[in-house]
């Protein structure tokens, strides 16, 4: 088991996923914000140039001021110290920002490359390059390989190794006899090894745009001097002559851009951009902004270029490699015939036995030189043979497996190990259950070539859900936490009374329980206070009450009071404490105050009774009318005699 690698106490360093020119770049974990990064650690072999360090060193710090979107984030630097041959080395290590995604270069080889896709990504990497310049930065090496986009279709520039700022007066194309760029993306003032600015980085885009457009850069060479004398003295194709179905209005943008004199090109990034966008929306540049062509050489015929050696400082062509002498044209001058004497015998036979030596040894060069191309051919056609089996392999079509109720994870890991690449998108789905997968596609079955990109529906639950009625009744905490699982948002809480529930549990929610509702939607809460409104108990008898109590369900009991009264009916509630509309508390009491039949005073005399004439006796059996207000002290009251009142007809 190998022992974990950290650096600097905080950064796990992981598998290899990428190599440089001078540096080799590992995935790695923050121990401490819990992030993937992506962790370039200078090679050992490479500690002892201090050239390399200090442009190792360079690229975190000229990156590490810059902050724009489309700029890959430098997070950290650092040192960490190894043992290599018994001595102990500083290996210097920038923390950068972990993309997923493909190059440009990539997309190029792979034909995904549309002209509309090259606009888009060239305003991307002109937009990065305005920051950069506005913050005295200048790329230096623009090329396909150095941007990258990412699964969500994100553009980054990245690998800054050779930024310089604007002010530094050595940033030329050569230090110390190296050449700093790419041939194919050089610009003609870095092939001369002159003061590089701005407008160095618009010349690489427009071979970069060039590349996007028709596939290839705009100069092609057997080596890198042959490329950059081209592009010292010689004008690319226009990009349309390559690519018919291309518009021919970006063939001026990409030129402008490409112009010999950095003074003909664009003033910056923006009016580089500014053209490009107009040209998309079928707007030319103005007459006076064209460069004047020059002649340019096709597939066909041969150009002959006007660019000598002289052209191209030596300096810089000593970095690039040995220039071969081309043929002149010209012939060795030849003498005039001459009169010999006619030879002897002997020389004659002299000459005849040179002659075969000379033959023979030209038959055995022969014979070894064709031995030679022999076995050359045939290592060339071993090694041609496992070169095809080899992309034979490779371009093997792969069949998508089935991963409908697949968990996420799974399903990456299964098109991880078919040498694919899985892209995640999230759906809404009723019946698949969350995270796991709902369609793919390319779908079950189909067949695709390795390292293409295969986009995975997860699901996270149903679009709309129905918020559960058994809720009501349950304690808030409880009621929170389940409708967070369900993917709703909690949004404010208000209390109202309730006979049965207890304080703080839920009474119910806005939307109402049992409704159904888009996952997403803030819910609010309604909670119970735990007091109960008390009803009116009045003009009702005990029993009544009680049941009406009952029916609340909430515990209240009925406390009774008695009280005379002549104007109720005894039994019947006059009073009630607490009042109607008030509250109690769920299990409180109710008092109430029966009304009772006054008691009849005693009386001290017994009332003479006195005769009545039959029609007085009729007369009483009308009902007289009671006064309502008991006298404080009972009075014996004397029977009236002599006078009957007479009803009213």
């Amino acid at each position: 088991m190998t022992e974990e690698r950290i650096l600097n106490g905080r950064y796990v360093v992981e598998e290899l996923i990428g190599r440089g020119g001078m540096a080799d770049v590992h995935l790695g974990i923050d121990q401490i914000l819990g992030r993937k990064v992506a962790i370039k650690l200078l090679r050992s072999e490479m500690t002892r140039d201090p050239m390399v360090q200090a442009r190792f060193r360079r690229e975190a710090k000229a990156v590490a001021g810059l902050n724009h979107p489309n700029i890959v984030s430098v997070f950290d630097t650092g040192e960490e110290q190894r043992m290599v041959a018994g001595s102990t080395i500083q290996l210097p290590f920038i923390v950068m920002e972990y993309v997923r995604g493909r190059t440009l270069r990539e997309l190029v080889k792979a034909g995904e490359m549309t002209s509309d896709l090259a606009i888009t990504y060239v305003l991307g990497v002109l937009e990065a390059l305005e920051h950069s310049h506005s913050m005295g930065i200048v790329h230096r090496d623009i090329k396909p390989a150095n941007i990258m986009v990412t699964d969500r279709g994100a553009l980054k520039v990245m690998d800054f190794g050779i930024a310089r700022a604007l002010a530094d007066s050595s940033s030329t194309m050569t230090q110390t006899q190296t050449v700093v760029g790419t041939a194919q993306y050089l610009s003609p003032e870095q092939a001369r090894g002159e003061i590089v600015d701005a407008r160095t980085d618009l010349y690489s885009t427009g071979c970069l745009l060039y590349e996007l457009f028709t596939g290839r850069p705009p100069f092609i060479g057997d080596s890198p001097v042959s490329v950059a004398y081209q592009h010292v003295g010689e004008q690319a194709p226009p990009p349309s002559t390559l690519v018919p179905e291309l518009d021919p209005i970006y063939d001026s943008v990409v030129l402008k851009a490409l112009a010999k004199d950095r003074e003909d090109r664009y003033t910056d990034a923006a009016a580089f951009a500014t053209a490009l966008s107009n040209a998309r929306q079928g707007i030319p540049l103005p007459p006076d902004e064209l460069t004047a062509p020059l002649p340019y050489a096709d597939d066909q015929a041969t150009f002959a270029s006007p660019v000598t050696h002289s052209a191209i400082p030596s300096s810089s062509t000593q970095a690039f490699a040995a220039i071969p002498q081309s043929h002149t044209g010209y012939m060795e001058p030849v003498d005039g015939p001459r009169h010999l004497d006619e030879p002897s015998m002997w020389e004659q036979s002299l000459q005849r036995e040179r002659d075969e030596q000379r033959a023979r040894s030209r038959r055995s060069w022969t014979v070894a030189v064709s031995l030679v191309l022999v076995l050359a051919l045939a290592i060339a056609g071993l090694f041609f043979y496992n070169w095809m089996q080899a992309e034979a392999e490779r371009n093997a079509p792969v069949t998508i497996p089935s991963l409908v109720n697949m968990s996420q994870a799974k399903a990456e890991s299964t098109l991880t190990e078919l040498q694919l690449v899985p892209q995640v998108e999230t759906v809404f789905d009723d019946e698949i259950k969350i995270g796991n997968v709902v369609e793919s596609d390319p779908a079950a079955l189909q067949q695709v070539r390795k390292e293409s990109t295969v986009r995975l529906m997860v699901s996270q639950g149903p679009e709309a859900m129905v918020l559960p009625e058994d809720l009501a009744g349950q304690s808030e905490a409880g009621a929170r936490q389940v409708l967070r699982d369900m993917g709703f948002e909690i949004g404010s809480v208000t209390r109202v009374n309730h006979a049965s529930i207890p304080t703080d549990w839920l009474v119910n929610t806005e939307p109402k329980l049992g409704s159904k509702v888009k996952v997403g939607t803030t819910i609010d809460l309604v909670l119970s206070t735990g007091l109960v409104e008390v009803p009116k108990l009045i003009d009702l008898t005990v029993p009544e009450a009680t049941a009406v109590l009952d029916e609340l369900n909430a515990g209240v009991s009925i406390l009774t009071t008695e009280e005379e009264s002549q104007d109720v009916e005894p039994g019947t509630i006059i009073r009630q404490v607490p009042e109607i509309g008030s509250t109690s508390p769920q299990g409180g009491n109710v008092t109430v105050t029966v009304a009772i039949k006054p008691k009849v005073p005693e009386e001290s005399t017994e009332p003479t009774p006195t005769e009545s004439s039959p029609s007085e006796t009729t007369e009483s059996t009308e009902p007289t009318e009671t006064s309502s207000t008991p006298s404080p002290e009972p009075v014996p009251t004397p029977t009236p005699t002599g006078e009957t009142p007479t009803p009213t007809p």
